[in-house]
């Protein structure tokens, strides 16, 4: 897409606009009150595609597969979590599109199989996953949305080719990771975070609570590796677009943390839990155990959905 065209009040106002709507959702590392400030760089990006009269493109990692944990979710295949989160980002499409005809679309660029060796997911399921997202986008009828993923980049090749690839040709290299850890705070922050995942979703590990935590403190370098090396693999293909992400983001970042649905837990996504639908209508994220003790088991379409609160 060609972003040459110069910037006038009118296409200045309607790329704020659109931006407004996505600022009640913002996931951030900082204040509240610094959301408004937090998109600069998601409204230069938003401009050029309404001075070109353009659908407004946004990428958003994520979406990868289910925890490996039976105590965090409800299986390895999407489920009401999922799919509530999908008319969501579908929901935000169809908003833009009202103040702005030519409508947004945002892709889905599911990262499972660049990291699932790391995160112990075995393919066949990270692949059964993808394929029932796709299903659920379709049968839903939400159609400005869509799903990227290695298949689209690099065709039949093995599952272990294409991590190969992708680490070799986009990875930061392990010892610069470590200094930007010990520097920059939010990297740290991310780094913490994959670290207390990982534990998290180890299942079966026979050794000491230290020997664990050292060993996912190993893995969570290659998880940002990989991470940062699909965020560049994703601009090379995606070059235009807006590029959110599910991590919370700092105001003025390249990417605009959001917020899919409601939980304690800014880092909480529905891959790593179940919903819980509460006495008031509303949904919330938590572990499928903390779940359980709060709720009734839901089935649809034949296996485990989400949770009905209790009376």
């Amino acid at each position: 897409m060609p972003l040459t065209t110069a910037p006038d009040p009118v296409s200045t106002s309607l790329s704020a606009s659109i931006l407004h709507l996505l600022l009640p959702h913002h996931r951030t590392t900082g204040h509240r009150e610094s959301a408004v400030n937090a998109g600069s760089f998601q409204l230069r990006r938003i401009s050029a595609f309404v001075r070109e009269g353009a659908p407004v493109v946004f990428t958003l990692p994520g979406f990868p597969c289910k925890s490996p944990n039976p105590a965090k979710v409800l299986g390895h295949l999407p489920d009401q979590g999922e799919r509530l989160s999908l008319r969501f980002l579908d929901s935000l499409c169809r908003d833009i599109g009202r103040i702005y005809p030519p409508g947004a679309r945002i892709v889905i660029c599911s990262d499972g199989h660049v990291f699932g060796d790391l995160v112990h997911v075995p393919d066949h399921h990270i692949d059964a996953y993808a394929d029932a997202l796709r299903t659920l986008i379709a049968a839903s009828g939400l159609d400005r949305l869509s799903v990227f993923d290695l298949r689209d980049v690099l065709g039949d090749l093995s599952h272990t080719a294409k991590r190969t690839h992708v680490h070799d040709r986009y990875a930061p290299s392990v010892n610069a990771l470590r200094a930007e850890v010990r520097t920059d705070e939010q990297t740290l922050a991310l780094y913490r975070g994959i670290t207390r995942f990982l534990v998290e979703d180890t299942a079966g590990f026979t050794g000491t609570r230290s020997a664990l935590q050292r060993e996912c403190r190993i893995r969570a370098y290659g998880v940002i590796q990989r991470s940062r090396a699909w965020g560049d693999l994703i601009a090379e293909h995606h070059a235009h677009a807006v590029r959110l992400s599910i991590h919370p983001q700092p105001a003025g970042a390249p990417k605009f943390g959001i917020r899919l649905l409601d939980a304690p837990d800014a880092w909480t996504t529905p891959w790593h839990s179940a919903a819980l639908r509460r006495a008031d209508g509303t949904w919330t994220l938590m572990p499928s155990a903390a779940a359980a003790r709060l709720g009734q088991l839901v089935h649809r379409d034949g296996r485990p959905s989400h949770f009905e609160h209790r009376p």
